[in-house]
């Protein structure tokens, strides 16, 4: 199930992709669409509408199928990134992990090069 639904987000966050950048920018002249002349497939306020009501479309199915990812993998027994931090222990509180041992200071400062016999 869980497979199923992240294809179909996937698919949902391409098609999200491709209609935003198909949609006219602000400065006008960006956009694919095209503006000016009236021989287009649409006019360029019907285009605009229909984009824009796309995007809003896919962007509701992507919150959606996002949610649902989630509530899936919790009732699948998933585990949070966080659970897995280190010193993290089950009753919540962080211990502090031990300090870094320094390495022993040699009498050169620069890093040990074997020599040819």
């Amino acid at each position: 199930m869980e497979t199923v639904l992240i294809v179909i987000h996937l698919i949902i966050v391409i098609a999200m992709a491709a209609v935003i950048l198909l949609q006219r920018s602000e400065g006008g002249a960006l956009g694919i669409g095209g503006g000016g002349g009236g021989g287009g497939f649409m006019s360029s306020r019907g285009s605009a509408n229909l984009l824009t009501r796309t995007t809003a479309i896919l962007a509701v199915m992507f919150f959606l199928t996002s949610i649902a990812l989630t509530i899936l993998s919790n009732f699948e027994g998933g585990s949070s990134i966080l659970d897995r931090v280190p010193g993290a222990e089950s009753d919540g509180t962080i211990q502090p992990l031990s300090p870094i041992q320094a390495a022993p200071e040699e009498s050169n400062s620069g890093p040990q090069i074997p020599q040819p016999e």
